[in-house]
């Protein structure tokens, strides 16, 4: 018998918001230190989504990586806010998903305090109850360790979470911690890609997810 949706968990960055903006020029601020030209937002979107470090090591290769991530650190809450915007449908579904009981949470390889400075800003802080990043765990995604620290201080069993991405680390990363999961194409992996890696659900649009409010099966 199919356990019964308690926790819905999400990515942030191409899931929750479009975040490329904000990115792409504090990668840009790290390349002019190396007096390296400019790269475009879809260069630097394609490298979103594992961790600050494949990150830079992608996008300002054979550099000095700590000296970069503390640059990039350093840069990034001056365009955080205004290179960030919410993507469509999400305020309102999340708050669906909240009046139904489920509880919310984020589960990102971003650094965690821009992820609750981000959610603070779009006034959706109010309705996640976790934010896990990669400070929070041994090894950040697609191993399982960050999915797992949430469900476990969300107090929910993997049966009863579903994980929510856009990029075939996400369905990775569910997969190795026993989790459900569903993507959406509005981040790092196009449609195709996300498809042929499987998940249970690819969604055509946030809102789709007002279903599991309403109780349809989330496996």
């Amino acid at each position: 018998m199919a356990q019964a949706l308690k926790a819905v968990i999400f990515d942030f960055d191409g899931t929750l918001v479009d975040s490329y903006q904000a990115i792409t020029a504090s990668v840009n601020h790290v390349r002019a230190a190396h007096s390296l030209p400019p790269l475009s937002e879809p260069e630097v979107r394609r490298c979103v989504g594992r961790g600050p470090a494949y990150l830079l090591e992608h996008t300002v290769p054979g550099m000095h990586l700590d000296k970069d991530m503390a640059r990039y650190r350093d840069h990034h809450p001056s365009v955080l806010r205004s290179g960030t915007h919410i993507l469509p449908g999400v305020q309102e579904t999340l708050m669906h998903l909240k009046a139904s009981g489920l509880h919310l949470a984020v589960c990102s390889n971003k650094p965690r305090d821009f992820t609750r400075e981000l959610l603070d800003a779009l006034r959706l802080a109010s309705l996640i109850e976790v934010v896990i990043g990669p400070e929070d765990a041994p090894r950040i995604k697609p191993a399982p360790d960050m999915l797992l620290a949430a469900l476990q201080r969300l107090k929910v069993t993997p049966a009863e979470a579903l994980y929510v991405g856009d990029m075939v680390v996400d369905i990775q990363t569910a997969r190795a911690a026993g989790v459900s999961v569903w993507v959406i194409p509005t981040g790092s992996d196009e449609r195709s890609t996300l498809q042929a890696a499987k998940p249970d659900r690819l969604l055509g649009e946030f809102r789709e997810l007002d279903m599991v409010a309403a109780g349809e099966r989330f496996s």
